[in-house]
């Protein structure tokens, strides 16, 4: 019993040590006085959800060779409920983000076509619980997606780099993320100016710092 009462300690000990925040990373009161990240405007963010404008963002997407991903699913607050999601798939280039509401067929369609191909790279922040949703709930395999937490641990900058952090080490820049936003309802049909923003500003920074990445 002692022995195995060792072992446990020591697993715990060396498992929170490989999770170490790396020395260099910015503290959140060093990251809270940086000036703000310059994000996309409501402007610059077009809502998909009717078969038209799922069309036309199809194409505009598909002509690019790599694009900022995120999903967003109506969270659970019970235990024991298992999410539907995802409701949300956004997309973006580094000038416009395209977010697509799910409850249209063809929006549906569009978006999971995107996710699917193999020739449009798709980059992002954490994608390992979007992908498994998008396998269930889309019966589809995503095709070239990197998720950046990869590409910043390439380069040196240490494991598990989310969003905030990971503009704050590239441009020295404060990635605003509104708790409200993300908790809210993302399984309605038509979302607020609030969540549209929230949606494609998270795929806006994914593509932002992938460029600065490869750029090295």
């Amino acid at each position: 019993m002692f022995i195995q009462r060792w072992l446990k300690r020591l697993f715990r000990f060396t498992s929170h040590s490989s999770h170490k925040r790396p020395a260099h990373w910015p503290t959140k009161e060093q990251m809270t006085s940086l000036p703000p990240f310059e994000a996309l405007t409501l402007g610059d963010v077009v809502k998909v959800n009717r078969p038209e404008t799922a069309h036309r963002a199809f194409k505009e997407i598909s002509i690019e060779s790599v694009v900022g991903f995120d999903t967003e699913s109506k969270p659970t607050f019970q235990k024991g409920d298992a999410s539907t999601g995802p409701h949300i798939v956004q997309f973006s280039t580094s000038r416009r983000a395209y977010v697509f509401i799910l409850h249209d067929p063809e929006c549906r369609k569009a978006a999971g076509a995107l996710i699917a191909m193999k020739e449009l790279k798709k980059v992002g922040f954490g994608l390992g619980d979007d992908l498994r949703r998008i396998r269930v709930k889309l019966n589809i395999e995503p095709g070239s997606v990197l998720d950046l937490e990869t590409l910043f641990r390439e380069k040196g900058f240490g494991r598990g780099v989310g969003v905030k952090v990971g503009l704050a080490l590239l441009f020295k820049r404060r990635f605003m993320k509104s708790k409200k936003a993300s908790t809210s309802n993302w399984g309605r049909s038509d979302l607020t100016a609030a969540q549209l923003l929230y949606a494609g500003n998270d795929a806006f920074a994914a593509i932002c710092a992938y460029h600065a990445l490869t750029s090295r």
